[in-house]
C-alpha cells in the first residue's frame, strides 16, 4: 500500500484534489481544512492518502500532513463515523482545534461542529479522550504561524511546493540569522520578508 502522492495538482475543489503522477491524474477526497495547506493547481505537491477498499467500493482520501491522516483514522475508531463523516467534520474545523477539544473532552465544543449531534458528540469524547494516536505537533506548529512575524513567508513557501514543517525550520533559522546584522534591522517589514523568502529558499535547496 503506498504511503503519499507526489505530483502537480491539477484540480481543487470542495472536500476533492486532483493530482497527476506519471500521467495518472488521481481523484483524491480530500477535508477543505486540509486542502488550503496543499499547492495551487500547477504547483507540485505531496498529499498523504489512506485508501478505501470494498467490495462495491475503492475511494482515495488524502491529507496535508501525516497528523491529519492520523486524526482521521482516530475518527474512523468511533462507532458510526465513516471515512465521509470524517472528511466533514475535518472540513469544518482545524487539526489543531479538533484535537484539542478532544483531548480536553469538552463536548460542548465538539457540538459546535457542523455535523455533530449531541449523541455523536458523547461517542467521539468517549472513545477518543485522551487517546489520540498522534503526536500533536500540529498545535505547535499553528501557534508558531500565528505568532510568526514571516508567516507569510512560510505560506509563501509552502504554495511553491516546500514541506510546511521545513519551511518554518528554514525562516525560524534564518530569520534569526539575520537578527544580529545592523542593516537588515534597518529594512521595512517587506524588505526583510523578501530577504528571509530568498535565503529561505536558497536554504530548502540545500
Amino acid at each position: 500500500m503506498f504511503n503519499s502522492l507526489t505530483g502537480v495538482v491539477t484540480g481543487k475543489f470542495p472536500q476533492k484534489l486532483f493530482i497527476e503522477t506519471n500521467g495518472i491524474e488521481w481523484d483524491v477526497t480530500v477535508p477543505d481544512t486540509s486542502l488550503e495547506k496543499i499547492p495551487s493547481v500547477g504547483i507540485k505537491g505531496r498529499v498523504f492518502v489512506w485508501m478505501q477498499h470494498t467490495e462495491n467500493l475503492m475511494s482515495l482520501f488524502g491529507f496535508a500532513t501525516e497528523n491529519e491522516r492520523a486524526l482521521f483514522f482516530d475518527l474512523l475508531k468511533v462507532d458510526g463515523i465513516g471515512p465521509k463523516g470524517a472528511v466533514k467534520i475535518m472540513s469544518n474545523i482545524s487539526v489543531a482545534a479538533l484535537a484539542e477539544i478532544l483531548d480536553s473532552g469538552d463536548v460542548d465544543a465538539l457540538k459546535k461542529v457542523p455535523g455533530v449531534g449531541p449523541k455523536t458528540a458523547g461517542k467521539i469524547i468517549l472513545s477518543l479522550k485522551g487517546k489520540l494516536s498522534f503526536v500533536s505537533n500540529e498545535k505547535i506548529s499553528s501557534a508558531v504561524r500565528k505568532n510568526n512575524a514571516y508567516s507569510d513567508v512560510i505560506d509563501a513557501l509552502v504554495s511553491m511546493g516546500y514541506d510546511r514543517a521545513k519551511a518554518e525550520d528554514a525562516v525560524s533559522k534564518i530569520s534569526s540569522e539575520l537578527q544580529s546584522d545592523e542593516k537588515f534591522s534597518l529594512l521595512s517589514q517587506n524588505a526583510k520578508e523578501d530577504s528571509v523568502f530568498k535565503k529561505s529558499i536558497l536554504e530548502l535547496a540545500r
